[in-house]
This record gives C-alpha cells, sequence and structure tokens, in this order.
C-alpha cells in the first residue's frame, strides 16, 4: 500500500469517525433539544411559561377544561378538584389539583402535561404550577396543588385557531424513581 492509500484511509476513518460521534452527541442533546423547541414554539401542546398574565383582557371567552392522570405503576390517586373553568382571553385563573399518596412509603412524582387542541399550545401560559418542580408525597399523604394560567388575547386574531373554544389541560404524573427521594432526602439534611 503506498503513502497516498495510507493518508486517504487514515482521513477516511477520521471523517467516520467523526460523524459517529457527532450522531451520538445529537442522541443525548435530541431530547432537550426537542424540549426547548417545543417549549419555545408550543408544538405537541406544550404550554408556556409566564409571570405574570397580560394587562389586556378580552371580551373572548375560552372554557378550560381539566384532566388528571397517573401512570401504570404510581400508587397515587391524582384528580382536578374542578371540571372546568371559562375566562377570558387575558384573565388569569387559578385552579387546583389534588394528589394522595396511596402507598406506605414516600414518592417523588413528575407531571409531564400539555392543551389539546395542541396548535393552541403557544397561546396557554401557566404563571405557577405544580408540574414546574418534582412532587414529593409522604405515605398517605393528600396535597392540593395550585395550577395559575391564562390564554392569551392573541388568540382572537389568529386565523388558525381563533374558532377554539374549549381548551384542555392535560396532566400525567409518573414515578420520579427512589434515587430521587434520596437526593432530596440528602439536600434536606
Amino acid at each position: 500500500m503506498n503513502q497516498t492509500t495510507k493518508l486517504t484511509n487514515t482521513v477516511t476513518a477520521g471523517v467516520i469517525g467523526l460523524v459517529v460521534a457527532g450522531m451520538v452527541g445529537l442522541t443525548f442533546a435530541a431530547v432537550p433539544l426537542y424540549r426547548v423547541f417545543c417549549q419555545v414554539t408550543g408544538w405537541g401542546g406544550t404550554t408556556q411559561q409566564a409571570e405574570a398574565a397580560p394587562s389586556e383582557i378580552s371580551d373572548a371567552v375560552v372554557t378550560v377544561r381539566f384532566n388528571a392522570d397517573v401512570a401504570k405503576g404510581l400508587p397515587w390517586v391524582f384528580r382536578p378538584l374542578q371540571d372546568k373553568v371559562t375566562v377570558r382571553l387575558g384573565e388569569s385563573a387559578l385552579v387546583f389539583y389534588a394528589a394522595e399518596n396511596r402507598s406506605d412509603r414516600a414518592i417523588v412524582g413528575t407531571a409531564t402535561y400539555n392543551v389539546t387542541p395542541t396548535k393552541v399550545g403557544s397561546y396557554f401560559s401557566k404563571i405557577e404550577c405544580f408540574c414546574f418542580s418534582e412532587q414529593v408525597l409522604a405515605p398517605g399523604q393528600r396535597v392540593e396543588m395550585p395550577v395559575s394560567f391564562y390564554v392569551e388575547p392573541a388568540l382572537a386574531d389568529d386565523p388558525k385557531v381563533n374558532e377554539v373554544r374549549t381548551i384542555t389541560l392535560s396532566y400525567t404524573f409518573f414515578d420520579a424513581g427512589s434515587e430521587r427521594l434520596e437526593r432530596v432526602s440528602e439536600l434536606a439534611q
């Protein structure tokens, strides 16, 4: 094999190695990048996070319905304390969900969320939500957890979504794992 062939093979192997390393890197970055993309765009019904409701309140109204689910294997009872509210666009609303740990051990739960129809995700903003952090429930503990939100007044001006009059806010609680509970306990000491 001559020097040119060896150099070509070495360069080819290096390029393939960089491509593989890049693909592995993208694999690890895919979930966080997708999460950021969804939060910024409202894709897939991902809601927005806000500091406060806007000062503009529209006369247009929407009904927001509430849904609660628990992932298989999580011994919690989880439900909204009200089925729905009707709010004006731009008006903040405060609702509560209740969760109860029906097991004999402390459990750390984390909630995923979205709205349907998914096309209104970028117009639905939460000011405060239990879903922003993990929830630790002791054995038998029952808690009421707040959600403060509003729907952007701009919803009424967007021809792609202005026909929406009912939005469903859905949560699903998952067991965040016992290793998280151990870390929470260590931080508390």
